[in-house]
């Protein structure tokens, strides 16, 4: 009964250890696999930072306006009887444009111009008797006022002429005609729209804290989007000297060439003004800022030692503070230095501390003046 009770106890033991044995065979294995499934290397693309030539500048927005515009129309009623321009003409100052029915005028003016004519000979025939004293210096004078009443009477007579015509009060570019030939006109209304294109006015608006970094003169480069990838250059030509109390805005118009006469009134604009000297900036894809309410970082590639076949590199989280940007780049003020590798894309699949793996095959956008093209 002994032996037998030894051996059964023996075998229990055997047993017993098997089965714990087992469990924490497998406790490890579980334990290691799910270790390799909780970091395994992630696949990100980098780029290495550089010191680049950083200019500062201003961005805004804003809309240009011609030089001289105006909507030309006459100042008294009539039946138009001639239209000397086309839709779309170039015309120069002074040029007649529309003329309304005036005969009855015209009629009155010449017999002022008669009658002014015959006051001149009368007055220079009693001016040659005045120096041979057969007339009176009160028959002279006379005769003065009555020429300077007649002449006087036709300049008025000839303003009267003169509202029947309009004439291009500077030279530019006609819009399209809103009258036709025989239409009665009301006093006021629109006949064609007259734009002086060359020069343009770009207006927009700035916060007050950049009126220190403005001033008239300075270099300002247009961009609209009917004309992409053209650059259109010009100057700061007024600030307005208040400031609006509501927005705390400030009114500021550029004055850009327009020979060819590419930019239009009402188009929208992007303007960037260049407010510095030229500076050396760390600069990086937008794509590798993570923003952050607490703060912006990026991740920093670094080597460090592992076992054989497990992966060295690892990204690091470091906090930066970002400056400005330009197209696709933003400068890097503080956190990162020049040489670092900093992962742009992949950021999503990192904690502090992932192992990566670097794939630069397919790299994000980085240009300082993107380019938009057609899909």
């Amino acid at each position: 009964m002994a032996k037998r009770m030894i051996i059964m106890l023996v075998a229990v033991g055997l047993v017993l250890g098997g089965v714990f044995g087992f469990q924490a065979f497998k406790a490890h294995i579980i334990k290691k696999v799910m270790a390799s499934f909780a970091n395994p290397p992630q696949t990100v693309s980098t780029t290495t930072a550089s010191l680049e030539q950083w200019h500062t500048t201003i961005s805004a927005v804003g809309s240009f306006t011609a030089d001289q515009g105006a909507n030309l129309s006459l100042e008294v009623p009539g039946i138009v009887t001639e239209i000397d321009f086309r839709s779309g003409q170039t015309v120069q100052k002074g040029d007649v444009l529309l003329r309304l029915r005036a005969d009855d005028q015209i009629a009155t003016l010449h017999a002022l111009e008669a009658t002014a004519s015959l006051a001149r000979i009368n007055y220079d025939r009693d001016l040659k008797q005045y120096r041979a004293q057969a007339v009176s210096q009160a028959t002279l004078d006379a005769d003065a006022a009555t020429l300077k009443n007649d002449e006087a009477q036709v300049a008025a007579q000839q303003a009267l002429v003169d509202q029947k015509i309009l004439r291009a009060p500077f030279s530019g570019q006609l819009g399209i005609r809103a009258v036709d030939l025989g239409e009665y006109l009301q006093a006021g209304t629109t006949v064609v729209g007259l734009q002086a294109l060359d020069p343009m006015f770009a207006d927009f608006y700035l916060p007050q804290q950049d009126l220190s970094r403005i001033s008239v003169g300075q270099t300002v480069t247009a961009a609209v989007d009917a004309y992409p990838g053209h650059d259109f250059a010009g100057r700061i030509a007024a600030i307005e000297p208040a400031v609006d109390p509501n927005s705390r805005n400030v009114e500021v118009r550029a004055e850009l060439p327009n020979p060819d006469h590419l930019l239009r009134p009402g188009m929208f604009t992007t303007l960037t003004i260049d407010t510095g000297t030229p500076e050396k900036l760390i600069t990086l894809p937008q794509t590798a800022i993570s923003y952050n309410s607490y703060g912006d970082s990026v991740f920093v590639v670094q080597k460090k030692s592992a076992p054989k076949g497990a992966p060295d590199l690892f990204a690091e989280e470091t906090f930066v503070t970002v400056g400005p940007t330009r197209g696709d780049q933003v400068a890097v003020l503080k956190g990162v230095s020049a040489g670092e590798t900093i992962v742009t894309s992949g950021q999503i699949k990192l904690h502090n501390g992932s192992p990566v793996l670097i794939n630069n095959t397919v790299q994000p956008l980085d240009s300082a003046n993107p380019v938009l093209t057609d899909p």
